[in-house]
């Protein structure tokens, strides 16, 4: 007899995971440190005109599924009404049997609005009706509270002025929005607007950016002003293998001159670059308390025509096959050498590299710290059921689980965080199942401070929220 459709016990198989999601997992707060929600919005307080806008209006997730179905570009990013948008996404979605995007479609209905349709053309118009209905009285700030999110962390630039996270904080929302750091910008030295990013960047923060050295300097100014405004983390889009020998100062300094006299950097030459800046902006976060994220493993903006019509972040990356380890492993060894290795995150699109970053992250530790450098959760194209369990599994043989801050949405969308309620039923099914099979004692205070720890303490402690 099949098992009926999301039912209260999706995902969890055992009868110690029922009861671990439901005594520990189910209500715990969610610490949200890596997303991409638009502060503007939030701190405009943002509204939903319906559902489409909501859940279409810039989810590459969906978009990538409705092309992939062959649905034309009118009725994802162009013209067409909301209406005809969200229909045309109902009447493809039944074909993603096993795709995430179609449990979590279901599981954000079932959440945000109490709806139980399934997705699909029939129920389009009952659903579009009931979700509309439900978003004419809430906003942004209800999807965060009713999400029991405690703190989410935005992704900005350096030079940004973050105004709105003042504005928020000085509001009446209970999730705390808190900035990141993330440098890209600075990073990418052979971007034709470079040389007016350094202005901008000298700009704000004061310093005459004529060197290498200067260039430090002015990034750690604007750490010490995002530091004010409670940022506690970093992150940055590894896209390029890092050297595996430490670079020289004067070479960096040679690099970044020839780049300011206007010509461009080789492959090579820009990897000593990012592995320099990557280096000194290290010591900085280990200055500060700051964690640092590593996203490596992106293949970015592989369609050249769509990326000339609608830019980047829009679908149109996958995962690539570059070895990132030596570069990565004498990065670490550099920063630990220099006593000054911050809490580091390492996360690789590529599930190859599972083992090689579990693995990695285990050489590097401190007293009195959890899980110092950690192997991070499912990413991207890893954030389904599969790809979860892989990792959970990865972290266990090689790491520690119950050190693992637990799973990121790395999200635009605010209709986003029942990802976090799939993640926390993913681990109680593990943990559930190595219980069942005698590979570890059916001890529930034990499973439950993992499980808790997991799912929300360790991350509140480790970014120090």
């Amino acid at each position: 007899m099949a098992t009926p459709f999301l039912t209260s016990d999706f995902l969890l198989s055992t009868g110690i995971a029922r009861r671990l999601y439901r005594e520990v997992a189910a209500d715990l707060p969610i610490i949200d440190y890596h997303s991409h929600l638009p502060p503007t919005e939030i701190a405009a307080r943002r509204r939903f005109r319906n559902i489409a806008e909501l859940w279409l209006g810039g989810d590459h997730y969906k978009w990538r599924l409705m092309r992939v179905c062959g649905v034309s570009e009118d009725f994802i990013t162009g013209d067409r009404t909301d209406e005809e948008k969200f229909k045309a996404y109902c009447r493809v979605l039944p074909l993603a049997a096993g795709h995430p995007v179609y449990q979590w479609s279901h599981l954000e209905l079932r959440r945000l609005f109490g709806i139980k349709h399934v997705i699909n053309a029939d129920n389009a118009d009952a659903i579009w009706a009931e979700a509309n209905d439900a978003l004419a009285s809430i906003d942004c700030w209800d999807l965060l509270t009713n999400a029991k999110v405690e703190v989410a962390c935005t992704t900005d630039d350096p030079v940004d002025d973050l105004h709105q996270h003042q504005a928020i904080s000085r509001s009446t929302l209970k999730t705390r929005v808190l900035p990141a750091y993330r440098p890209d910008k600075a990073m990418r030295i052979n971007a034709p607007d470079f040389a007016s990013y350094l202005a901008q960047l000298a700009s704000v923060s004061g310093i005459k950016i004529t060197s290498f050295a200067s260039l430090a300097n002015a990034l750690a100014a604007r750490m010490d002003f995002f530091h004010t405004q409670g940022a506690r983390v970093s992150d940055h889009a590894l896209d390029t293998p890092l050297p595996s020998a430490k670079i020289a100062p004067e070479h960096l300094e040679s690099l970044f001159a020839k780049r300011l006299a206007g010509a461009p950097l080789s492959d090579g030459e820009t990897s000593d670059y990012v592995a320099g800046l990557l280096h000194e902006l290290g010591k900085g976060y280990a200055k500060r308390g700051w964690v640092m994220c590593l996203h490596m493993g992106a293949r970015r903006n592989n369609n050249s025509r769509t990326m000339a019509a609608l830019g980047p972040d829009t679908g149109y990356d996958s995962i690539s096959d570059t070895n990132f380890a030596d570069g990565v492993a004498t990065l670490l060894d550099g920063l630990e050498m220099a006593g000054a290795l911050p809490k580091t995150l390492l996360f690789c699109l590529n599930p190859s590299m599972n083992e090689v970053l579990s693995t990695l992250s285990g050489c590097f530790h401190e007293a009195g710290v959890l899980g110092k450098v950690q192997f991070g959760p499912a990413w991207w194209f890893n954030d389904h059921k599969d790809g979860n369990l892989q990792q959970l599994k990865t972290l266990a043989n090689h790491g520690v689980l119950g050190t693992s801050v637990g799973m990121v949405t790395d999200s635009r969308s605010f209709a986003s965080y029942p990802r976090h309620d799939y993640f926390r039923r993913l681990l109680c099914r593990q943990l559930g199942e190595w219980v069942e099979d005698g590979e570890y004692p059916d001890d529930f205070k034990a499973l439950a401070d993992i499980v808790h720890g997991v799912s929300y303490a360790n991350a509140k402690n480790y970014f120090r929220f």
